[in-house]
């Protein structure tokens, strides 16, 4: 059951943390990529249904484990006509079968899932072959005073932003997951904390594994 703290002050905090200006450029950038059958792995408040492309799209399965931020989802703007589908459920243990989708979209997500490497395991499973993968997330920084002030206020900001770190290593998971990265953009969003605001955007293919 979620705490006091989880139900009324949380979806504040993510709302102010994930819908400024820059984390809204970044979500315009990549969101109108995808194609076909989407799924969205941690919708948390439908930030990106505004900008999906129904020219290109032909649904949009989100799913998220907190009750809060789907009821948010559900009343986020869309384009008319999109086809949106809000369901319970974790990145690690998706309610899928296999190959069911055309892209695969995860946005400021792999930071609070409980294990990465088994949520991009199933993002690959549920992706039909030919499928991409399209993310935008904030990580573990290259520059090493950055990355020890990463790790110090860790502990305290998991707890206050519903479990995200700041420390895990976006492209390297995606890498050991099986996915290609070549072509990733990555830079420190401007007018954010240095300690969040490394950011790695880009569209990955599966690749096989050794």
């Amino acid at each position: 059951m979620a705490s006091w703290y989880e139900r009324n002050i949380l979806p504040k905090f993510l709302a102010c943390a994930c819908s400024g200006p820059q984390m809204m450029r970044q979500r315009s950038r990549l969101i109108p990529r995808a194609e076909g059958r989407v799924l969205e792995l941690g919708v948390g408040m439908g930030l990106n249904l505004a900008f999906y492309d129904p020219a290109r799209v032909t649904s949009v399965s989100g799913v998220d484990p907190a009750a809060e931020l789907r009821a948010l989802a559900e009343a986020a703007p869309r384009p008319e006509g999109l086809e949106v589908e809000i369901l319970p459920g974790v990145a690690e243990d998706l309610p899928f079968e296999t190959d069911s989708f055309d892209s695969v979209v995860c946005t400021f997500t792999l930071c609070s899932v409980h294990s990465p490497e088994r949520a991009l395991a199933e993002a690959r499973r549920v992706l039909r072959p030919g499928g991409r993968m399209f993310y935008c997330e904030h990580g573990l920084a290259p520059d090493a005073d950055v990355a020890r002030w990463q790790g110090r206020i860790e502990p305290v900001w998991k707890r206050l932003a519903g479990g995200c770190r700041l420390t895990r290593p976006i492209l390297p998971l995606l890498e050991a997951a099986g996915f290609s990265t070549e072509g990733a953009e990555s830079a420190y969003l401007p007018n954010v904390p240095r300690f969040a605001g490394w950011n790695i955007l880009g569209e990955a293919s599966m690749v096989n594994l050794a």
